[in-house]
């Protein structure tokens, strides 16, 4: 059966919870905030029901700004939790706020049964839903690419939706986001995914190149149109033509360079320097920026026209730190990556640096976060990516600092017992992800008998099937 867990100081909510749904669903309630949290942890629930006044206990706890990142404390554990806020009339305001945040639904005291039911329903429906598009999202992208568009975070399935209608079509598209974000990926992910794919795709780094060299580049010159051009060269839009042409920063090229883009977008034709001849462009163009564009245009740095040119259809990538419920699902992709082109075979990343990944800023985004895990792939001489292989400042930020939430209103005896049950939890899933699994040299590890270890595994609710 399914199981529900119920998280209410409404001891008559809890009992129509109960009692209503009971026979489709193993209940199990929790007495407060922070057992309702260590409940979450430790076991894995179909639904969630949470009181906004334990939501808000939680939030004053860790000294979080608002719902959001309130949830994401769940969501960090179990990306796709489904939670439901019970709430009286008084803090419907805030129930409110944590539904827009991302809260499943919310119900108000006094609970009715028929309106219990059709939330529930309408959950399992809205689930049911998400899942059918999943399956159509995964049809629609090709093999290669099906590792890539994993994802858990609402922002980025709103990107590859967008990939997704953009990528058949010969609409530009105009990608932003800050640096890291993945811009030229999702640019070749729009290519693989476009009538043009067969033919050829050129990323050009306006940024990179020197202001005289960027248009010859482009657009290419004849012999003699300035000092060492000793014989014609052909340009990127021209032999590209019949592809896709990536033009990154394009916020850095030059006011000459602009022009000359615009009269390729809307005259499809362009000349090379130096030249007279006019030649067609059939080029599909995907820009990117991690620029203020708009604002640029408003202080005169950036043709208006131009913009709005490129502006057709623009992307907005989210950087990593708001799309934290993917860093588990990147970092086996890295880890799967780096097995593939070396001869190590690294089976697995200990919990407690998946830990820091998810709290950690990642200012550099996901290069940054790539170029970390090559460097720990390369240190690492064990079967598990250890805390040892990463630079420490990724264990000592300030966001790791945080201590960890105390209950004072418990006894120092019961206190002490659930730091004790939280720490013995965290040491065995570290030790059993060491040990894939593996019962004998788990238990050899922490030097205990495999009884002892059963015992344990029971009590916390640890599946060895999980870490193989």
């Amino acid at each position: 059966m399914q199981h529900i867990l119920i998280g209410s100081p409404d001891q008559e909510a809890v009992a129509l919870i109960t009692k209503g749904l009971s026979s489709e669903f193993v209940i199990m309630v929790a007495a407060d905030s922070e057992d309702f949290f260590h409940k979450f942890r430790e076991q894995l629930f179909e639904l969630y029901f949470i009181d906004i006044t334990y939501l808000d206990q939680l939030r004053a706890q860790q000294s979080l700004s608002d719902y959001k990142k309130t949830l994401n404390l769940f969501w960090q554990i179990f990306p796709v939790a489904n939670i439901i806020v019970l709430s009286g009339q008084e803090k419907i305001r805030a129930t409110v706020e944590a539904v827009k945040a991302g809260a499943s639904n919310y119900l108000t005291y006094p609970l009715d049964l028929v309106e219990l039911k059709f939330i529930v329903d309408t959950v399992y429906e809205s689930d049911r839903i998400e899942s059918e598009l999943d399956y159509f999202r995964s049809s629609f992208w090709l093999k290669d690419f099906l590792s890539l568009v994993q994802t858990h975070s609402p922002s980025m399935k709103k990107v590859y939706s967008s990939v997704m209608a953009v990528a058949p079509t010969k609409t530009t598209v105009l990608l932003t986001g800050e640096t890291g974000t993945g811009k030229g990926v999702i640019s070749k992910l729009i290519h693989s995914h476009s009538n043009r794919k067969d033919n050829i795709f050129i990323s050009v780094n306006c940024g990179a190149m020197a202001e005289n060299l960027l248009e010859s580049e482009l657009f290419g010159h004849e012999k003699g149109a300035f000092t060492g051009a000793l014989k014609r060269k052909l340009g990127k839009f021209e032999i590209s033509s019949g592809g896709t042409i990536f033009l990154d920063e394009i916020g850095t090229i030059s006011p000459s360079a602009q022009v000359k883009l615009l009269h390729v977008l809307q005259e499809k034709s362009f000349q090379r320097v130096g030249g007279n001849a006019t030649l067609e462009s059939d080029v599909r163009i995907i820009a990117a920026t991690n620029m203020d564009l708009k604002k640029m245009c408003d202080e005169g740095l950036f043709r208006k026209d131009l913009y709005y040119r490129l502006n057709v259809f623009p992307i907005e990538i989210p950087p990593l730190r708001e799309r934290s419920e993917d860093i588990d699902l990147l970092a086996n992709t890295f880890l799967e990556s780096f097995n593939r082109l070396h001869t190590k075979n690294i089976r697995g990343i200990a919990p407690e640096v998946i830990e820091a990944l998810k709290k950690y800023p990642w200012p550099g985004n996901i290069r940054e976060m790539e170029h970390l895990f090559e460097r720990a792939f390369v240190l690492e001489k064990g079967p598990v990516l250890s805390v040892d292989s990463f630079p420490i400042e990724l264990f000592t930020s300030d966001a790791l600092l945080t201590p960890l939430p105390v209950n004072a209103l418990l006894p120092l005896a019961e206190a002490r017992s659930k730091a004790v049950d939280d720490f013995q939890t965290e040491y065995l899933q570290e030790l059993l992800t060491r040990n894939c699994g593996r019962i004998k040299q788990t238990a050899q590890a922490a030097e205990i008998s495999t009884r002892q270890l059963h015992k344990l595994m029971k009590k916390y609710g640890l599946d060895k099937k999980n870490f193989r």
